[in-house]
């Protein structure tokens, strides 16, 4: 089977022995003879995958008792709900930076739960930047901001300090840098883009913000009934959770955060410098906001899109037409895309050129 270069924004690549090993423990899990789909996840053997998983965050993440992680259902579409139901008071405000079309609808969901209020936007310009030199309020409930916007191709490349709890959605660069996750309150991603596949979401959130919003909870929303069933108040996303936890084994076991760092700064460099080299491409976003994790650029002409497209199909790349908000490619390089696959988009761009100019 020849290789595909996937650069689905995703669900995304996973590692090759990630996939291996969780697709064995679809027929044989744990040397049990039972399938891990089949069996109890109050199971002992189970409740051993959750825990670690669970540990496993935390270490790479660099945190105490202070944090419970959570795996739920739901995406982080779910979390844009359930933060402002947990954090925001019935007579406090919550505060957003709206960097894109997720950020967006986070902001929508907790204009239902309560008093929101937008600090900034790049809406502005198509969200092709990340906005600066905003005052963040210190008398919110939160601040709330997106950490990579995968439509547009930005990134925060730093956090902002605030006086208020920090919340962040880091679904499509979770583990992707090294980030002082000491500073946050509440960090949630959805599973599929760096750690694991569709189905799970990732919470961490620090135990003593939770409880004071003064509204009685819904059982299901409540971040404090999810930490005292220990991520498993009702059946949990057994499968995305087991391959996350393998995912997290196969970053920590290769070097870590530090590791997977330098790799995909060394892959966005290679990308982004044959974009800004190439006269038959440009960059979409802000150059000091550009994305590690989803580049996006543009043909300077579009009437050549057809044949730029037989080649890189011919070339087995997969997943880079860029979305229909912003249109042209884009090239996800999530954790586990190898460098070799960027190297060959890279030549097909170089072949394009010299074929056409």
């Amino acid at each position: 089977m020849s290789k595909v270069h996937n650069f689905s924004a995703g669900p995304g690549i996973l590692p090759l022995e990630v996939l291996k090993e969780s697709s064995e423990a679809c027929i044989n899990f744990d040397n049990m003879n039972l399938s891990l789909l089949e069996i109890s996840h109050r199971s002992k053997n189970y409740v051993a995958v959750m825990d670690e998983a669970r540990a496993l965050v935390k270490e790479l993440f660099e945190v105490g008792d202070e944090y419970e992680v959570l795996f739920l259902g739901g995406g982080a579409s779910m979390q844009f709900a359930m933060v402002p139901y947990n954090l925001l008071t019935d007579k406090g405000y919550a505060a957003y930076l709206n960097t894109g079309v997720w950020a967006s609808k986070a902001i929508k969901e907790s204009k239902i739960i309560g008093n929101t209020k937008v600090i900034a936007s790049s809406e502005d310009k198509n969200f092709s930047y990340i906005p600066k030199g905003y005052e963040i309020p210190n008398d919110a409930d939160y601040f709330h901001i997106t950490s990579n916007n995968t439509i547009y191709g930005t990134q925060l490349k730093s956090f902002p300090k605030c006086e208020v709890p920090l919340v962040c959605d880091m679904s499509s660069d979770l583990f992707s840098r090294k980030v002082n996750a000491k500073d946050f309150t509440l960090i949630y991603a959805g599973a599929q883009k760096n750690i694991g596949p569709a189905g799970s979401t990732m919470v961490m959130v620090k135990k003593d913000a939770l409880g004071k919003t003064g509204r009685k909870m819904l059982s299901m929303l409540d971040y404090q009934v999810h930490i005292k069933g220990e991520s498993m108040y009702n059946t949990p996303p057994v499968f995305p959770v087991y391959v996350t936890m393998l995912t997290l084994r196969w970053l920590k076991k290769n070097g870590g955060i530090a590791w997977i760092e330098r790799l995909n700064q060394e892959k966005a460099d290679l990308l982004y410098n044959e974009i800004d080299r190439n006269s038959l491409f440009y960059g979409t976003t802000a150059k000091e906001d550009r994305s590690n994790m989803n580049v996006c650029f543009l043909p300077t002409k579009t009437e050549l899109e057809a044949e730029f497209d037989k080649l890189w199909k011919s070339a087995n790349i997969d997943g880079i037409r860029g979305h229909r908000d912003v249109g042209g490619y884009r090239a996800s390089i999530y954790n586990a895309m190898p460098i070799e696959s960027v190297k060959v988009l890279v030549d097909v761009m170089k072949d394009f050129e010299s074929k056409f100019v």
